[in-house]
């Protein structure tokens, strides 16, 4: 038995949403509809800004990559997800186990810095109006855009090298619907004290220096907009969307990964987890973009022009 439980485990089994069969249908309808949902909008809207000139701002640059990132966030879990509600052995192997967690936390990573980004070009508009063309350039918004993947992905890959050596010896049973950092942790049968260390250093990093930057040129913006004699409303108007989703995404990711050691309420890790990982995806385009006037006037004249090419 002793030797039994110190073989490496090479799959787990995801236990997902049990119930009966009513209920998993419900939840799967829901699930299915939400992720086609995401993934249209955020199609849309990188179409919208490739085929308009006139979103080719710095702003919506940003907004394009972050719905190609929403894309691909929602497609790691979702689809595995709807799979297993009819699936009779929800199992996962530990290589794929670990794929998906690596892009799982890449992704996660990669917004924290975009959404950084996307603030400090914020400021540049409101606080810096006259020089925000030259300030915005083409090639800082690609750099910034670069970075914000490069570090997002080089983050996850340091998380996954030392949460991957680490020994699983069962049970391989993880109460989630699919490979999270703390589920995954709390099945390890070794010491995990330096993963957990990295991770908790790492997660601070890449969630506390964005959100600096983002507090930080948020403050700026507010001195900027109090002190200005008109336009108050309209200055608001074009940072409160970003703002709105930056405060649903750091109140859930804080407090799912500032604590990456075991948490005990499954339950509420799972609802927490549906929260981010898939109904902000699919609230994010409509906070963002498809109440934008620009946005909608763009949508507006493709419909009108795909219209004309039909007739």
């Amino acid at each position: 038995m002793e030797v039994e439980n110190q073989t490496q485990l090479t799959k787990f089994i995801l236990v997902g949403f049990p119930g009966n069969l009513s209920m998993r249908a419900a939840v799967f309808l829901m699930f299915l509809v939400a992720y086609i949902l995401t993934v249209a909008e955020n199609v849309i809207i990188i179409v919208l800004v490739q085929q308009n000139r006139s979103l080719h701002k710095p702003m919506y640059f940003f907004l394009a990559n972050m719905s190609f990132l929403e894309t691909w966030y929602i497609s790691v879990t979702v689809p595995k997800l709807l799979f297993s509600f009819w699936s009779v052995n929800n199992s996962i192997s530990f290589t794929h186990c670990m794929i998906q967690l690596y892009f799982f936390i890449a992704l996660m990573c990669t917004e924290c810095v975009l959404l950084a980004a996307m603030a400090f070009d914020r400021y540049v508009a409101v606080c810096r109006p006259l020089h925000y063309p030259t300030i915005m350039s083409h090639g800082l918004c690609c750099r910034l855009g670069l970075g914000s993947w490069s570090i997002g992905f080089g983050i996850s890959l340091a998380k996954i090298y030392f949460i991957s050596h680490l020994s699983f010896c069962g049970p391989n049973v993880i109460n989630h619907f699919f490979c999270d950092i703390s589920p995954v942790l709390n099945l390890s049968c070794t010491d995990m004290s330096i993963a957990e260390l990295v991770d908790f250093i790492l997660a601070l990093f890449i969630f506390l220096f964005p959100l600096f930057v983002t507090v930080l040129s948020y403050g700026c913006i507010l001195t900027t907009v109090l002190c200005m004699p008109t336009g108050k409303q309209k200055a608001f108007s074009t940072c409160a969307s970003h703002l709105v989703v930056v405060t649903i995404f750091y109140s859930a990711t804080i407090f799912m990964y500032a604590r990456p050691r075991a948490i005990h309420a499954y339950n509420m890790n799972k609802i927490i987890s549906i929260f981010y990982a898939i109904v902000t995806p699919a609230l994010n385009p409509f906070i963002y973009c498809l109440r934008n006037r620009e946005v909608k006037e763009a949508l507006k004249k493709l419909t009108y022009c795909q219209a004309i090419g039909s007739d």
